[in-house]
C-alpha cells in the first residue's frame, strides 16, 4: 500500500470507528455511499484514537518489513533458524559433552529468540521518528505509536518463530517440556516491557542527538556475548556472577530455559529483579518521551 494511502487510512481509522466501508473508500480516494454519510459519528476517546493509529501503523510496518521480498515472511523464520544451525555446527559437540542431559537446540532457542526480541525492538526504535516523520502531520499519530506498532510486530513475529522452531526440534526428537508456562509468559512479558522502555530511550536520544544513531546499535551487540545465550550461567565461575547478573537479559534467558527444560539449574536469577528493572526502564523511557514529545513532533 503506498505511503499516501496509508496516511489516509490512519486518518480514516481515527475518524470513522464504525464505518469500515468508509475507511476503504477514503483510503483509495473513492466516494463514500450515501448510507455511510448519514451515520452519526460519535466522538472517540484518546485510547480509541491511539488504537486506530497503532493498527494502521502496524499494517504499514508489515508492508514495509516484508512486502518487497517474495520470501519476506519466510525470512523471519530462516534468520533465527540459520543462526541456530551455525551455532549447533560450531558448539554442538562441545555443549553435548558439557550438558549431556539437556537438548542443546532447545537450550539455544531459549537464548537466541529472547535476545532477538530485545535487539530488534531496541535497534528498530532508533529510526522510528525518521521513518514516519511525514505521518506526524496528522494529529492522531504520535511518535510513541510508531514504537508500539514495531514492538507488537516483533513480538508477533518471534512468538510465531519460537513456536515453529520449538515444534520442529521436538519433531526431530529433541526433548523438552513446558515445566512452567506461567513463568515463561511472565518472563517474556517483562522482556517486552524492558525492550519497549529501552526503545523509547533510544528513540528520544537518537532524535535529540542524531549522531548517536550510529553507535547506539553497537552498544547492543556486546550483550550477545554476556547474556548466557551460548552457555549456561552455572558454567561461569561464581566470582563473576555479580557482574553478569546486572544484565536483565541473563535473567530472561535463564528463566526461559528453566520453564521448558526439566531439571535446569537457574541459581542466581530472579523474576523480581527482572520486574523491578523492566518497570524502572519503562518509567524512565516514558518520562523522557513525555519531556521530548513536542520537540519530536516539530523536528
Amino acid at each position: 500500500m503506498p505511503f499516501q494511502a496509508i496516511s489516509k487510512l490512519i486518518i480514516c481509522f481515527a475518524s470513522y470507528p464504525h464505518a469500515p466501508s468508509a475507511l476503504v473508500a477514503k483510503a483509495r480516494g473513492g466516494s463514500v455511499s450515501e448510507n455511510i454519510r448519514v451515520i452519526t459519528l460519535m466522538a472517540r476517546s484518546g485510547l480509541e484514537v491511539q488504537q486506530a493509529a497503532v493498527k494502521a501503523l502496524f499494517l504499514r510496518e508489515i508492508k514495509t518489513r516484508f512486502g518487497k521480498y517474495r520470501l519476506g515472511y519466510l525470512w523471519a523464520i530462516m534468520e533465527p533458524a540459520a543462526h541456530l544451525l551455525i551455532l549447533l555446527a560450531v558448539f554442538g559437540f562441545i555443549m553435548h559433552r558439557t550438558m549431556p542431559d539437556i537438548s542443546f537446540p532447545v537450550f539455544l532457542l531459549n537464548g537466541i529468540i529472547p535476545y532477538f526480541i530485545f535487539s530488534n525492538i531496541a535497534t528498530r526504535s532508533i529510526g522510528a521518528i525518521e521513518a514516519n516523520q511525514g505521518l506526524f502531520n496528522y494529529r492522531p499519530v504520535k511518535p510513541i505509536d510508531t514504537i508500539i506498532s514495531r514492538v507488537i510486530l516483533e513480538v508477533v513475529i518471534y512468538i510465531l518463530v519460537y513456536v515453529v522452531l520449538m515444534t520442529s526440534v521436538g519433531l526431530l526428537g529433541e526433548q523438552f517440556s513446558l515445566v512452567n508456562i506461567i513463568t515463561l509468559s511472565m518472563t517474556w512479558a517483562l522482556l517486552v516491557i524492558f525492550s519497549f522502555g529501552i526503545g523509547l530511550i533510544f528513540m528520544v536520544v537518537g532524535n535529540a542527538f542524531p549522531e548517536t544513531e550510529k553507535f547506539l546499535p553497537i552498544i547492543i551487540k556486546p550483550l550477545y556475548f554476556v547474556s548466557c545465550i551460548m552457555f549456561p550461567l552455572h558454567a561461569i565461575p561464581k566470582d563473576y556472577w555479580s557482574y553478569l547478573l546486572w544484565n536483565p537479559i541473563v535473567h530472561v534467558v535463564e528463566l526461559s530455559r528453566e520453564s521448558v527444560v526439566a531439571g535446569y539449574i537457574t541459581e542466581g536469577v530472579s523474576l523480581n529483579y527482572l520486574a523491578i528493572v523492566s518497570l524502572t526502564i519503562l518509567f524512565l523511557g516514558l518520562s523522557l518521551y513525555r519531556i521530548r514529545e513536542e520537540a519530536m513532533l516539530t523536528s
